[in-house]
């Protein structure tokens, strides 16, 4: 709309992801592959750019080089309206040092700001599963006055414990505190049930943004994080909203899929996230195409089954091939390779996985290149897979990348 406020977008990319080692090992969180076809990241930048939301910035850092590949093979954006999603590595620009923290990150990024010039400056997480019109969320913060809008999420008090919680007043709009993993969790006004979880999502009037920012690096004692330290300071001066996620409206949504989110920074986070994918009626439907997830898929054949090879409940990736073998409930990437009698069940492969004859794999990960041998069974004995893999609290295998299994 010609009344649209000019944004910038900066998607905060940077993260180890040390809780989803090994996928981890070699790649940025947001460089994880999911969904089959897709990185973590496409996620923010299909959301963004589906929104009109076209001038973006990902901030990286971390182990980044298949990040950086994977933006700039993937998002390439006609130059011609000057649109563009570029990756900024760390430039230490204002000394030898890394980034501190993510408000640290966008502080030493500045020049971004001041070459865009904008109105509005988005800043978004780079390793959440979700849909969301952004553009809705810039509206409101436009029509509210505020200096930063944060993006909350209605979660049950009983699990909301574990995420940054946002305490509203009264009017259930501006944010009165911003509490990190509180042990009882504030109830929303007029829903006590609930609490507002930040989703990490923040939309900032340029100037509110400056200012926080140059206040925040003068600070000693800060850790210069944007949840940590930049939002309960604009809290305290009385300039932060809250946005209510489920007031974002996306077009295609179902009514079993709408306010999806879904935070995957564990293994079993991510493996949970997956296997919302696979029902038959999916609570996080990727198969959306009036709000499409965007990414760059490699030329390969169709998927194959051959040998009376089959998958129920599954997703499969083209250039795989199931031969004689049985496949339920998982998600298979490209270039999957099942051999005659092996079973796997409730599992994501990376691509290029090679499971061999008569191998069982149960409630596992395995990342790219992974390979099952001949009769080796992985998620079936936990305690002796403990003792040579990593296995997460809620009994999820996970091999790295390249690693062959035991026999």
């Amino acid at each position: 709309m010609a009344t649209d406020p000019h944004v910038l977008a900066m998607v905060l990319a940077g993260g180890e992801g040390k809780r989803l080692m090994p996928l981890t090992a070699d790649r940025a969180k947001p460089a994880v592959p999911f969904g089959g076809s897709y990185r973590l990241v496409d996620f923010v930048l299909s959301n963004l750019i589906n929104a009109g939301l076209r001038r973006v910035c990902v901030l990286t850092q971390y182990k980044s080089h298949s990040l950086d590949r994977h933006i700039t093979q993937t998002w390439t954006l006609s130059g011609l309206l000057g649109d563009y999603v570029t990756p900024v590595p760390a430039q230490q620009r204002l000394g030898p040092r890394w980034y501190t923290g993510s408000a640290d990150a966008i502080y030493q990024s500045l020049n971004l700001v001041y070459d865009e010039n904008p109105d509005i400056v988005v800043v978004f997480g780079a390793d959440h599963v979700y849909r969301m019109d952004p553009m809705q969320m810039v509206r409101a913060h436009l029509e509210s006055g505020a200096g930063v809008t944060v993006a909350g999420i209605r979660m049950p008090r009983s699990t909301a414990h574990q995420f940054g919680i946002i305490q509203t007043a009264p009017d259930g709009h501006r944010i009165a505190k911003f509490l990190e993993k509180p042990a009882d969790p504030p109830g929303i006004p007029g829903d006590e049930d609930n609490s507002y979880v930040s989703m990490g999502n923040y939309v900032f009037t340029t100037e509110a943004l400056l200012e926080a920012l140059r206040a925040d690096a003068a600070d000693p004692a800060s850790v210069h994080d944007m949840g940590g330290n930049i939002i309960p300071l604009l809290t305290e001066q009385g300039q932060a909203f809250v946005y209510d996620f489920n007031e974002n409206v996306v077009p295609g949504a179902t009514a079993r899929d709408e306010g999806y989110w879904r935070d995957v920074g564990t293994l079993d986070s991510y493996h949970d996230a997956h296997m919302d994918l696979v029902s038959v009626h999916p609570i996080f439907n990727l198969y959306n195409r009036r709000w499409p997830i965007l990414t760059n898929l490699p030329s390969l054949p169709p998927a194959k089954f051959v040998e009376g090879g089959n998958a129920h409940e599954s997703m499969v990736g083209a250039g795989t091939i199931i031969s004689g073998a049985h496949v339920r409930t998982s998600v298979l990437a490209t270039s999957v390779y099942v051999d005659a009698g092996a079973y796997v069940e409730g599992s994501v492969l990376m691509p290029g996985v090679r499971i061999g004859r008569n191998a069982v794999v149960r409630r596992a990960i395995l990342d790219k290149g992974a390979v099952i041998p001949d009769g080796a069974q992985i998620g079936v004995d936990l305690d002796r897979d403990r003792g040579l893999y990593t296995v997460s609290d809620g009994g999820v295998v996970c091999l790295g990348k390249g690693v062959t299994a035991e026999v």
